[in-house]
């Protein structure tokens, strides 16, 4: 390009000079209109100028080049010092390539244990609520028979693992013998049975069939709700279609069972435009929002006359996890749309972090507390921190990691892994807490058999718990009252639970992480290990820390429908089941997030 620059200015120098006598002379007029071209000395003068402007083009050029390339380079050293790496969010590793693709081997792994845990109960208790694969037999919730508790709460499972035969045949079951003319049962028939209805409903691709029958089940559980406050009552009569009270609570209702029938309700009025449904939930959320918890927290008993909190423990386990859980899950289920349930949750993981929130002294393990109400001698009550962690705590981690990129990003798309300047405060607070509490988790399968026990009490500085043992206890955890050569006690056991792999799916597909898969392959191979039963079905263990195992004689329903399903999602494709389109309930149904149409939200 110069080159041809510099021999068009040669030939424009050569033009001008045409305008000259060889001896020095002006032509005439005549032969300078002759040999001249028009407006010359303008001409001359652009080129030169465009000629200059060409230079300083090519000098522009090749310094951008230059000091670009050079900052380039500055930028990758830069990422790559430690300090920069340290600003990376904890449970992301810098080196670390994000997988979003199935691990095809150990996916079918577990699909052949779902297999194996499916064909001993289709064989030995078909219809049956509950198996027991040591005795090969089925039984009921109630007298007057099942409604297929097993069945109904897998059968989504049987569809997403890609099980059509075994699917065709639960479905017959549904659709020709489930019948709910049954006796007392618990808000469980909510989260599985109303929840897998509606769940298989979607993922059938919208069969008719079982949302009948999920209107059917929502109609008949409609009278829990006919009490003063609105609050449900624990137990319902679906044959004569009326609530029961718990006589073992003095009239109290648990908080957790009052607080998760939500996603399951509302998404059945979303799906038959009958707002009954919704606004029997929604009005337990507006009691249980204006019953005054100034810390977020609330105990885990309720009263459904007045719709007061009574005095109870206050914990992120039985009876008061699902709570939390579906605070999050009610603002992602509408789009984000209700900014009430954002205000409910954020204040409640504050809560959490001032209250509950915990760091063992010898190893700095981060976990959650109870707190315990104790009426002291003037007679007013004040609360006892409990280093107690139940096994149900252990969703709290990817939870909270799912909160973090929702309700606390400040954009509105979160990369995957997340950055650090994607999150508020809050976020980054919730982010490293979720991480934490996963390896504190994964840290209580540190036993003999790999399995996590139902309940860990943590050490604290002082806690004296060696003299209360009679013997030198573990240093960050133990199972309380485990003692050589004396008998389990119930917090030994290991019941086949799922929440601790259903944070690593989270995780997983938060972060791209396979470390993450790797921990979730290790607990499926010690279940394998220690929990299958040759014959078929699956059973929970008296003790984890005793090898060789002794077998509890039931399957819970939760093994095929959330432990093996999250183990099944954890090993798939990032693109099944995305989680900002679905919403797990805390049964593991994924139901899809949608926009509602009717005013919401206490609205």
């Amino acid at each position: 390009m110069v080159d041809r620059h510099l021999r068009q200015r040669k030939k424009d120098t050569a033009d001008l000079t045409e305008g000259v006598n060889s001896d020095g002379s002006k032509p005439t007029r005549a032969s300078r209109e002759a040999t001249s071209h028009p407006r010359v000395e303008h001409i001359a003068s652009g080129v030169a100028s465009s000629s200059m402007k060409t230079y300083a083009f090519i000098f522009l050029l090749l310094s951008l080049l230059f000091w670009g390339g050079l900052l380039v380079q500055l930028h990758s050293l830069w990422d790559r010092a430690p300090s920069r790496r340290q600003e990376r969010l904890p449970g992301v590793r810098h080196d670390a390539v994000p997988i979003f693709t199935a691990d095809e081997t150990r996916r079918e792994a577990v699909v052949e244990a779902f297999r194996h845990a499916w064909s001993a109960y289709e064989r030995d208790a078909m219809g049956d609520d509950e198996y027991h694969p040591i005795s090969a037999k089925g039984t009921n919730l109630t007298a007057a028979g099942g409604i297929g508790y097993t069945i109904v709460d897998s059968i989504d499972a049987m569809l997403i693992m890609g099980l059509h035969d075994e699917y065709e045949r639960a479905k017959t079951w549904v659709q020709e013998k489930l019948s709910f003319d049954r006796d007392d049962l618990s808000y469980q028939t909510t989260i599985r049975i109303l929840g897998g209805l509606l769940s298989v409903y979607h993922l059938s691709g919208e069969d008719p069939m079982f949302l009948e029958k999920a209107r059917e089940l929502g109609d008949r559980m409609l009278p829990v709700f006919d009490t003063p406050s609105g609050l449900p009552l624990t137990m319902v009569n679906l044959h004569l279609q009326e609530g029961v009270p718990d006589p073992g609570n003095g009239g109290y209702i648990s908080t957790a069972e009052a607080a998760t029938l939500q996603l399951e309700f509302r998404y059945l009025s979303y799906l038959t435009e009958d707002d009954v449904y919704w606004d029997k939930v929604e009005q337990v959320m507006a009691v249980l929002n204006a019953a005054e918890v100034p810390h977020g927290l609330v105990p885990i008993f309720i009263n459904p006359t007045s719709g007061s909190y009574g005095v109870s423990p206050i914990r992120l386990g039985s009876r008061g996890d699902s709570y939390y859980e579906y605070l999050l899950k009610q603002y992602l289920q509408t789009n984000q749309t209700e900014d009430v349930y954002r205000q409910m949750y954020a204040e409640s993981m504050t809560g959490i972090h001032t209250y509950l929130v915990q760091r063992t002294a010898h190893g700095n393990l981060l976990h959650t507390a109870e707190l315990i109400p104790e009426r002291g001698q003037d007679g007013k009550t004040g609360w006892r921190l409990s280093p107690k962690q139940d096994h149900l705590v252990c969703f709290l981690g990817g939870s909270l990691m799912l909160g973090a990129t929702t309700t606390g990003a400040v954009v509105d798309h979160v990369s995957v892994p997340p950055l650090p300047r994607e999150f508020s405060h809050e976020g980054k607070r919730d982010w490293s807490t979720g991480v934490e509490l996963i390896k504190t988790c994964l840290e209580t399968h540190n036993t003999q058999t790999g399995l996590s026990p139902e309940i860990a009490f943590f050490r604290f500085e002082g806690d004296n718990a060696d003299k209360q043992a009679g013997f030198k206890l573990p240093k960050d955890w133990y199972i309380k009252g485990s003692s050589p050569g004396k008998p389990p006690p119930l917090d030994a056991r290991y019941i086949l639970r799922p929440e601790t792999v259903e944070s690593l799916f989270i995780a997983f597909r938060l972060t791209g992480d396979p470390w993450y898969r790797d921990q979730g392959w290790e607990i499926f191979q010690a279940i394998e290990k220690h929990c299958r039963i040759p014959t078929g079905g699956y059973a929970g263990v008296k003790n984890v820390d005793g090898v060789p195992v002794e077998h509890e004689d039931k399957m819970e329903t939760f093994m095929m429908s959330e432990t093996l399903k999250y183990l099944y999602l954890l090993f798939s494709d990032a693109n099944v089941l995305p989680l900002n389109e679905y919403v797990f309930n805390t049964e593991a149904h994924p139901l899809p997030i949608f926009t509602p149409s009717m005013p919401t939200g206490f609205s």
